[in-house]
């Protein structure tokens, strides 16, 4: 009779086959990451709640003068009208959706998992954020724009940040150096002009636009570093995320398996 084996070594996965079941576990794990990391946004809303008197005097007198240079030019209010439909945070979300299931379809399930969860995650925390907060939004004699909720942080600036984030991070690793900088130009610049929109509409001060960054900051790096922890534990060779959150995944972004 033979003897027991004492160890067994673990069954062989092919690539691509480890559990995924753990995933969505560690990625929820990040949203713990991310509050940690928050702590400019912390020390930003405890600044903002105590109505501290230099940070309350810059967010109105960038209000007012910008409120000042819309009022005068309908033109610009109307344009920035349609910069606010256009970059409204459910147009962010539509694309990382739709950016989404392209991914699960050419099999890169994983990152398309992270790419859904960082992108939800980053609007709950929004939302609980603007209750726990509960900033009033500016206000003038003369509106040009009226927003609904609570003014901080700023719900456009937050998921433009957030969504441009997680797009960049998923298609880094098929981008060349010019693909690259082209990228994180455009990016940029959508962020920015986001988040000018906002205070030139007089929907939200300028403070209300850098939270929405530092959260959606936050909400990126937490859910990449889980995804890491996951990919290292799985075997995945190290990376940063100047390599994107998951460098293997270039085959399915790409059409290098076809003929």
């Amino acid at each position: 009779m033979s003897r027991p084996a004492l160890y067994s070594p673990p069954e062989k996965r092919r690539p691509g086959s480890e559990p995924q079941r753990d995933l969505a576990g560690r990625l929820a794990l990040g949203a713990v990451a991310a509050l940690v990391v928050a702590v400019p946004f912390t020390l930003l809303a405890v600044l903002v709640r105590g109505k501290w008197e230099p940070l309350a005097r810059l967010d109105a007198e960038v209000a007012n003068q910008l409120h000042g240079v819309a009022l005068a030019r309908p033109w610009l209010v109307h344009t920035l009208d349609v910069l606010a439909d256009v970059l409204d945070p459910w147009v962010f979300r539509a694309l990382v959706i739709g950016v989404a299931v392209w991914l699960w379809r050419r099999g890169a399930k994983r990152l398309a998992l992270w790419a859904v969860v960082t992108t939800a995650l980053g609007g709950v925390l929004g939302v609980l954020l603007k209750v726990i907060v509960a900033r009033a939004r500016p206000t003038f004699d003369e509106s040009v724009a009226h927003a609904n909720g609570s003014s901080f942080p700023s719900g456009h600036a937050l998921n433009s940040f957030l969504c441009v984030g997680v797009l960049l991070l998923v298609f880094l690793p098929v981008l060349t150096t010019a693909g690259r900088a082209l990228a994180y130009g455009v990016g940029g610049f959508v962020v920015l002009l986001t988040g000018f929109d906002r205070v030139a509409l007089g929907v939200h001060y300028v403070s209300d636009v850098v939270a929405g960054w530092i959260v959606a900051l936050a909400c990126i790096v937490g859910t990449a570093g889980a995804f890491e922890i996951w990919r290292r534990e799985h075997g995945r060779r190290p990376s940063d995320l100047s390599d994107g959150v998951e460098p293997d995944s270039a085959p399915e972004l790409s059409d290098r398996r076809r003929p």
